[in-house]
Order: C-alpha cells, then structure tokens, then sequence
C-alpha cells in the first residue's frame, strides 16, 4: 500500500522544509565526498518526490548546490550551499546511496533520514595506519606493474609509506593543494633517488613512478570525463583542471629534485 506522504501536496510547510533539508544535506554529503554530478541531482530528486514534493529543482555544480520549490500548494523554499572541492570518501558515497534504497522502500521518515545523514556526514575515516600501509603497498605493487624489479617495489614501499606519513601529518593539516603536492613529488623523488644511489634500487624511473600514483587524483579525473560526457561541462571543467593542477604540482616537485641534483653533481650521478 503506498505510503499517504507519497500524495503530492498532504505534506505541511514543516514536513516540506525537512524533506527539501534533508536532500539538500545529501547531495552536500555526496558531493562533497566525490560523487558525479548526475549521482547527486538524482538522489536529491529522488528524496523530493518519494516524500511528495513535485515542485522541487536542484542545480548542482562541482562545488555548490542550488535547490528551489514552490507552487500553489507548497512552501517556497530556496536555498544555497558552497561546497569546497575537496577529497574522495567513497565509503560515505557508498552509504548515501544505500540510504536512498532504503527511502524507496518507505521504512523512514524525513526525520529519520536527516538522523541517518548526520550519521553519515561524521562517518570515521579508514586508520592512519592502514593510509600509510595502503599507501605502501600500492606504490610497490605500481612500480612492480610498470616494469620494476623486486629490489625496486621494496624501495617503492619505503617511499610509499614515507610519502603518506608527510601527506597526513603535514601536507594535509599544513599546507595548502598547491605546496602540499609540490612537496609531495619532490619528497618522493628525493627519497627515490638517495635509494637509487645507495643501490637498493635498479630502475629510477619505476621507483619513481610507482612511489607517486598515491598522489594522483584518479577518481576526480575519471568523474571529471564522466561529468563531461554526461553535459555537465561546468563542472567536469572544474574538476579537469583541479585534476590537472594536482599532475602539475607533481611534476613540478620531480623537475625541482633532479634539477637540484643535477646542479650539486653536475650529471654525474644521475
């Protein structure tokens, strides 16, 4: 049996308001988190119209949300949200959507909803240490893809951990995108190329590589041509030159470290 809330135009201006907060503060969280664009206009229009609102509109940016509704039978309501381009979680993402599952199938409430996102939004991220593991391995196991020994991943490994010791106790609380990254590349080539001269390493270039795929922004990038090829070309703009900037920064750091050691050495050494 349908649910009576379903009925357009049985909800009171409070029960409205709640509803149109409620999916505002969703598509906040996805947005925020790293979710496409369509993922985020989808799942707040699915919300509205579960509970009733017919009237409502979301128009979402890479870094804002706008949500209109009103007509002659419901609330005005407008409202702006800001929304800094920041990192990926996908597991908050993840949580959104099985939230929204749940809301079709009629078991909560609008004030349950809002409690269920709050929950969301504090949702712990994975330990630092598992960061610095994760981090370490995935650089070994890079470095090991692209053609590198196994005296190559071990080095790699070292550098990876290093790498995100720096990122979460100093790039990320410290330091703005820009430097943080920059000295993320040099940090990683630095460490790279001391393990190179000390022979625990044969191919410089596979440590190298391998040692810095923790830095790239892979899932902005690939939401960023998804965006694109979805229309949304503000947007996937947006998120393609954060992308960008970020593979910019990084090689900046990497031409500053060999550059250096090319002046102390004079070629020598590398």
């Amino acid at each position: 049996m349908e649910n009576e809330k379903e009925q357009p135009g049985e909800l009171t201006p409070e029960e409205q308001r709640e509803v149109l907060e409620a999916a505002m503060q969703a598509g906040h969280i996805l947005l925020e988190n790293g979710a496409e664009i369509f993922r985020v206009e989808e799942t707040m229009d699915r919300i509205c119209c579960h509970y009733g609102i017919r009237s409502g509109n979301s128009f979402v940016l890479s870094n804002g949300i706008f949500t209109t509704s009103g007509n002659e039978r419901e609330e005005i309501f407008a409202k702006v949200q800001h929304i800094p381009v920041s990192g990926t979680h996908l597991d908050r993402v993840a949580a959104v959507n099985q939230l929204s599952r749940e809301i079709e199938t009629g078991l909560l409430s609008p004030g349950d909803v809002r409690h269920r996102l709050d929950q969301i939004r504090v949702m712990p991220g994975k330990p630092k240490t598992m960061q610095i593991l994760a981090s370490g391995v995935g650089s070994a196991c890079f470095c090991y893809l692209f053609g590198g020994t196994l005296r190559d991943s071990l080095s790699a490994f070292g550098s990876g951990i290093l790498l995100y010791v720096y990122v979460i106790f100093l790039s990320s609380p410290h330091l703005s995108k820009i430097v943080g990254n920059i000295g993320g590349g040099a940090l990683v080539t630095f460490l790279c190329t001391v393990l190179y001269l000390l022979r625990l390493g044969e191919n410089l270039n596979f440590m190298i590589i391998g040692s810095i795929m923790p830095l790239i922004p892979g899932v902005a990038f690939t939401n960023a041509i998804r965006d694109i090829a979805d229309g949304d070309y503000i947007s996937g703009s947006v998120r393609m030159i954060d992308a960008l900037l970020v593979f910019f920064c990084i090689a900046m750091g990497v031409g500053l470290v060999f550059s250096l050691f090319h002046r102390l050495t004079g070629g020598v050494l590398l």
